[in-house]
């Protein structure tokens, strides 16, 4: 029995050194974990630290003077009452305003003309500078975009010259061939004089949007159109502006807004045409010149914010009237 005893193999004792390898193992993963995820902590404070300059400017410059504008807007200030809170009186008040409903009834009617026309031309000049290859197309869109990166203010400063019925070069042709003055600048043909700046100025701008959407289309579709017998104008009216809904969609929402917000050109051209562009022309103006010509603040506040949202519902409602066929969400 002893030497059996003595031939039975002896039980395997783990070694200290193999428990002391576990715990470093241990050790070592923790460490990768803990690397990684300080690692990630870094990357999110270094992001939130880039971003903080413009979240501060964001907020300093846009948040801000909307808040403040807001609570102006909920507040009247007279001379008999003096200054208190009257909640939502002022806005009550906008959307009974015969000036603010006119001015939004002329802009409404100022771009149901203006905006087909010039989309309808930045449509044409993209199809054409996309079919084009030659160095003429690349003159022809630097021309149409030139416009565009003229100022605002200097190219109604420049068309009010051509306007002006006593100096400028357009009554002085009129009267060379015997047609008798014409006054851009009257009742009959402000709004057509306007939508001229206008479409002058940003015709080239949507053009290019449109051509560059139109860049992007992939050019087997054409030639597959070529090989089934269609003609240039049969492969733009049912290829190519079908393929490019969404952008000719979103440059007209963004032309919607532009002229809901029309201010610049009736501004410029007001000190020249006073009995035609008065304060009330657009909203736009008319909350301007309530602020900065009679100190009506409060009510200009008030005018803004509705105006902001006749512009937010209009675009909102015009997204969702097209959203199955552009695409656009």
């Amino acid at each position: 029995m002893s030497l059996l005893r003595q031939q039975e193999p002896a039980a395997a004792v783990p070694l200290p050194t193999a428990r002391g390898g576990g715990a470093h193992a241990a050790g070592r993963t923790a460490c990768r974990r803990t690397g990684r995820l300080s690692g990630r902590t870094r990357h999110k404070a270094m992001g939130l630290l880039l971003v903080t300059p413009f979240g501060l400017l964001f907020a300093a410059f846009l948040v801000a003077p909307l808040a403040y504008a807001f609570w102006l807007s909920l507040r009247t200030s007279t001379l008999v009452g003096g200054d208190h809170f009257s909640w939502f009186t002022n806005y009550q008040q906008t959307f009974t305003d015969p000036h603010f409903l006119a001015g939004v009834r002329r802009v409404a009617v100022f771009g149901l003309v203006q905006i087909p026309v010039m989309l309808g031309l930045a449509l044409l000049g993209a199809l054409i500078i996309d079919e084009v290859t030659s160095k003429l197309a690349k003159v022809f869109r630097m021309t149409l975009f030139m416009p565009y990166a003229v100022p605002a203010v200097i190219g109604a400063l420049m068309w009010g010259f051509l306007y002006s019925p006593t100096f400028g070069p357009v009554n002085a042709i009129s009267h060379a061939l015997g047609t008798g003055p014409v006054n851009l600048l009257g009742h009959g043909l402000m709004l057509t004089s306007l939508g001229n700046i206008v479409t002058w100025q940003w015709t080239g701008y949507n053009m290019i949007v449109l051509y560059a959407a139109l860049q992007g289309l992939p050019r087997e579709v054409y030639e597959a159109a070529k090989l089934d017998g269609a003609g240039q104008l049969q492969t733009a009216l049912r290829i190519k502006i079908p393929m490019i809904s969404s952008a000719i969609v979103l440059t007209l929402m963004f032309t919607i807004i532009g002229t809901l917000q029309f201010f610049t050109e009736p501004r410029v051209l007001e000190p020249t045409a006073s009995s035609v562009i008065t304060p009330d022309y657009t909203p736009n103006l008319y909350a301007y010149n309530l602020a900065f010509q009679y100190s009506e603040f409060n009510y200009s506040a008030a005018i803004s914010f509705s105006l902001g949202a006749v512009v937010f519902l209009g675009s909102y409602l015009f997204l969702f009237a097209t959203r199955k066929r552009s695409g656009l969400k």
